[in-house]
């Protein structure tokens, strides 16, 4: 597991690659929207195609706003309420 971006409004954390579990064949991503207190996880083959956008994405030498923006368009999959113990 590692954090690869934290914002005051979202952050995302990658999983590695788990071939003995499906949902991490490819790896996956875990996104948080800090201020919906909302979450999603994504693996399999949207983790390959989330992984190809967020290179391209990094390779422009986006902003914060303009990374939070792309992260935003993921919005309609955060179904899962954020819960701390």
């Amino acid at each position: 597991m590692n954090m690869i971006y934290n914002s005051e409004q979202y952050s995302v954390v990658e999983f590695g690659v788990d071939h003995s579990l499906e949902a991490l064949r490819f790896g996956g991503f875990e996104i948080v929207d800090k201020s919906g207190r909302r979450e999603a996880f994504i693996g399999g083959k949207l983790a390959q195609s989330f992984r190809r956008s967020v290179n391209d994405l990094i390779a422009s030498e986006p902003t914060m706003e303009e990374v939070d923006e792309f992260l935003g368009s993921y919005d309609s999959l955060m179904s899962q309420p954020v819960v701390l113990h």
